[in-house]
């Protein structure tokens, strides 16, 4: 039973650690920043825990003791999705409206949940090596397999939860299903040490009976609610991420030229991941410009040196495809005759794209694929690379490299371009903007690309990036832009229009992202600070 127990105890600790970075994960995102305080904050629980767990080991070494600490562990384990769900439902609200106090003040609020649960569980390994050891000199063999024991429950604790448990009964059932294995082992352990072990299990046998309770009866519904004016259509906790469809009640837009353009219409789906911070994908089964940066990337090609006509458009890679509003608008434009590789680490997120967002295009090619990789496992030659790998606020680095570059670079057309959508900052006061990852990006392209064009997505912290494999100018989208016939599509127009407003002056930093030395986290985590202060 010791070691039954300390098995489980070590499974359950990784368990509702990595299951702690996706209940936070809803509202305040995964970035860095999360995952550190989550992981640093749990080692610093075990630390009290490993104290704890031997001083109480060496004042009452008996088993009824021991069995008695990991149920209670395993119980406020439990509990804790219950607890934070009313913290974490104001904290979304917060987050979605930038009150970085309010927010900061959950989020601690949220992982201090977690202290007497982990401590707990800590205490479990030297408080087994100290029952198990009857003789000193096999202290360091018995101390030995019991971390061995552990750790091997660690490996379990690891996988399960990510690759299994959380896609299939959700985040909240997963705390409650490793604290309820671990209270089965605490009761079991502590029926087997007699009268007086029976006597308290009786007395903890309220436990499971309280979280099936709270299970069966807790309020379900989404935990971070759809922005204002929109219904929830679908939501589910992916192996990747926590994915939200929603649909807007009323239209959106803004003005455009002294007039007020309704961009999005009543009934348009969009596509929120994680903390909601970012729609990563949108769709209106009528089609139509959506003034944002998808728009831009159907306007790419046109930078090429004019005439450039639609039908030269032949063939595209998306690097995060999401739902597949890039491949879609694509394909409304230049027809089912362009072959689209869509690459999408995530199949729940195709699952949405083909579902809600007509991600349905005979010319579209999925492949479930983390973004490099599946660039490398196509065959094809691209006319254009798009590349829109968000995990807000985050691009991933080995999608940000001179040699990724490179490697897309080799997979183009002689008219070919790498398009990547890169985010800035703003200070709400001064107006002056943070371009750190920009420039960075810019200079990092122009290693590999003779031109790199910087396009600012209005209303938005996004920057699309145009590496060109030709010498090419801003003037030359402008060209092709007069040069449209009169039947061509609004869509492709509209495009190219808002494209050929949101040229700015391309500017390079002297830091350079390469596969050795890549710090985009660290420009982001200092971009994210700044910003959050303000």
């Amino acid at each position: 039973m010791l070691i039954i127990a300390v098995f489980v105890s070590g499974m359950t600790t990784l368990a509702i650690e990595l299951t702690a970075s996706r209940l936070l994960g809803n509202v305040f995102g995964t970035s860095n920043l999360v995952w550190a305080n989550v992981i640093g904050l749990m080692l610093l629980y075990l630390t009290v825990g490993y104290f704890v767990g031997g001083w109480l080991a060496d004042r009452f070494p008996t088993r009824i003791a021991f069995f008695r600490i990991i149920a209670w562990g395993a119980f406020f384990g439990g509990l804790v999705p219950f607890v934070a769900r009313p913290v974490l439902s104001g904290a979304a609200g917060a987050v979605i409206g930038f009150q970085a106090g309010a927010a900061l003040g959950s989020f601690v609020a949220v992982l201090c949940l977690f202290a007497l649960p982990i401590t707990l569980l800590g205490c479990v390994s030297p408080f087994a090596i100290r029952l198990a050891v009857s003789d000193p000199a096999s202290a360091g063999k018995i101390s030995g397999r019991m971390y061995a024991i552990s750790t091997l429950g660690s490996l379990l604790g690891t996988f399960l939860p990510t690759l299994w448990l959380i896609p299939e009964a959700g985040t909240t059932r997963t705390f409650v299903i490793f604290a309820g294995v671990a209270l089965s082992v605490a009761l079991i352990g502590l029926i087997r040490q007699g009268k007086a072990g029976r006597r308290a299990a009786v007395w903890l046998i309220w436990q499971p009976l309280v979280l099936i309770a709270l299970t069966l009866t807790a309020p379900g519904g989404a935990l971070r609610p759809p922005p204002e004016g929109r219904s929830l259509l679908w939501e589910k906790d992916s192996a990747y991420n926590y994915i939200q469809v929603t649909e807007l009640k009323t239209g959106l837009g803004r003005i455009i030229d002294g007039q007020w353009v309704e961009l999005w219409k009543p009934g348009t789906r969009e596509l929120y991941l994680n903390e909601g911070q970012g729609v990563h994908s949108v769709y209106h089964p009528d089609g139509g410009f959506y003034g944002g940066t998808w728009d831009m990337f159907l306007a790419a090609p046109f930078v090429n040196t004019p005439p450039f006509r639609s039908d030269q458009v032949k063939s595209l890679a998306v690097i995060g495809l999401a739902a597949g509003t890039i491949s879609t608008q694509y394909t409304a434009v230049f027809g089912v005759d362009v072959n689209i590789d869509g690459i999408e680490i995530d199949p729940d997120i195709v699952e949405a794209g083909r579902r809600y967002f007509g991600m349905n295009q005979p010319n579209l090619k999925v492949i479930i694929e983390d973004g490099r990789l599946g660039l490398r496992l196509t065959s094809g030659m691209y006319d254009v690379v798009a590349i829109d790998a968000y995990r807000v606020p985050y691009v991933p680095w080995h999608l940000t490299t001179v040699e990724f570059f490179r490697e897309v670079r080799e997979r183009l057309s002689p008219q070919g371009m790498a398009v990547i959508n890169v985010g800035r900052t703003a200070n709400a006061r001064t107006g002056l903007q943070d371009r750190r990852l920009v420039e960075a990006m810019t200079h990092t392209m122009q290693q590999v690309f003779p031109t790199v064009h910087t396009l600012d997505v209005p209303d938005s912290f996004n920057t699309i990036l145009i590496g060109t494999l030709n010498p090419t100018t801003p003037a030359n989208l402008a060209a092709n832009l007069a040069l449209l016939p009169p039947d061509a599509d609004p869509l492709l127009r509209r495009a190219l229009e808002a494209a050929s407003r949101a040229f700015v002056p391309s500017s390079a930093s002297t830091v350079l992202f390469t596969d050795d030395r890549a710090p985009v986290e660290t420009i982001i985590n200092s971009m994210l600070i700044d910003y959050l202060l303000q």
